[in-house]
């Protein structure tokens, strides 16, 4: 498993509805039910959007090796397309080829979310803290820090209180300072939620992940 293999994806049969998962073991409890255990979920960048839980009837795919992108050039990017598929020995023309439209944005071009953001408190203010992640080159462990991956690093910060959004700026580095002149300019008290999510140039903003926070 730890090398790639037991792999699926689970979804919702939309274009963007899925999640990449793997597992260690699958046990035949009935008829074509299997309780699949040692379960790795949101893999390659798919826990930006997966749910606490699949419903029941949820689309289940057991992938036979790597799935390849999609040639997809960047002016496609959000334009209905038209595609065709079946047994890859016959024809397109054959009769068991479907056809389908589908309007692509480019999601192995979004951004990852970031990782153990986190909240500290001190006389400067509220300091939020990251890690960055990376969707390309990111399996080595000798190299000091990922690859970037984007054409710059820039986050996009959102402070909210009471879902009202009070305030919204971009960073090129994984911290921020929520300083006291800002939060007297926003005139915030008790509790907010933070939200921090990598920009890319090409895809724009990526998931976003949450922080409490109380002043």
């Amino acid at each position: 498993m730890l090398a790639g293999a037991n792999t699926a994806v689970i979804g919702n049969g939309t274009v963007d509805g899925w999640e990449v998962f793997q597992f260690a073991e699958a046990e035949l409890v009935a008829p074509d039910t299997y309780l699949l255990r040692q379960r790795l979920r949101g893999q390659a960048g798919s826990d930006g959007i997966m749910p606490v839980e699949w419903p029941a009837d949820s689309r289940f795919v057991l992938l036979d090796g790597t799935p390849e992108q999609i040639d997809l050039p960047l002016n496609a990017r959000g334009v209905e397309r038209y595609f065709r598929y079946g047994p890859a020995r016959r024809p397109l023309d054959d009769p068991s080829y479907r056809e389908r439209r589908a309007t692509f944005a480019g999601e192995g071009l979004r951004p990852y979310p970031v990782a153990h953001l986190q909240c500290t408190k001190d006389s400067d203010g509220l300091n939020i803290d990251w890690i960055r992640r990376t969707r390309i080159g990111g399996d080595s462990w000798t190299a000091p820090e990922v690859p970037l991956g984007e054409e710059s690093e820039r986050y996009l910060v959102r402070v909210f209180k009471d879902g009202v959004q009070l305030r919204e700026t971009a960073v090129s580095g994984p911290h921020w300072t929520y300083g006291g002149a800002d939060q007297s300019a926003d005139g915030v008290t008790g509790d907010l939620r933070i939200e921090v999510a990598q920009m890319s140039a090409v895809y724009g903003t990526g998931p976003v992940k949450t922080v409490f926070a109380s002043i």
